[in-house]
């Protein structure tokens, strides 16, 4: 089955505000930012550029594990630099794709070089649901003559 829509049309149905850190943040007030508002990561920014994105994943494997503090530790120093990004023409299917092959749980979205939305696996998740839904109606009332 081929799911229909595009990144622009994903951004509109979700909370447009991107939280964000600077990169001499301590992982500890980006791990504070997340359960604040809930997310599983947040983009590391300098100004308007991307630098990287800091994790939750990031956190456990490289603060953690290493036994390093979180309040001493600063975000530039975890989080992870070489991102796969995408673009709002992108299909929700490429995104989907590009996830599970390169086992990420977000990914950036730029636009002429800008940050403007995060989507993460449960956003693609929360969309394509109700399409599957959708086109198991559209294929039962044909099979049915509805």
């Amino acid at each position: 089955m081929e799911i229909v829509g595009t990144v622009t049309h994903l951004l509109r149905e979700k909370d447009s505000r991107i939280w964000s850190i600077k990169p001499d943040a301590t992982v500890y007030e980006a791990i504070e930012l997340m359960a604040a508002k809930n997310i599983g990561a947040v983009p590391v920014v300098d100004g308007e550029k991307l630098l990287g994105i800091v994790s939750e994943r990031d956190y456990s494997r490289k603060v953690i594990l290493r036994g390093k503090s979180s309040k001493e530790t600063a975000v530039r120093e975890i989080m992870t630099e070489r991102m796969i990004v995408v673009g709002p023409e992108e299909t929700v299917e490429h995104c989907m794709r590009l996830m599970t092959e390169r086992r990420v749980r977000h990914l950036p979205v730029l636009e002429n070089g800008q940050l403007v939305g995060i989507l993460s696996i449960g956003d693609l998740v929360k969309w394509i649901i109700p399409a599957q839904n959708a086109a198991i109606d559209q294929l039962t009332k044909y099979v049915f003559g509805e």
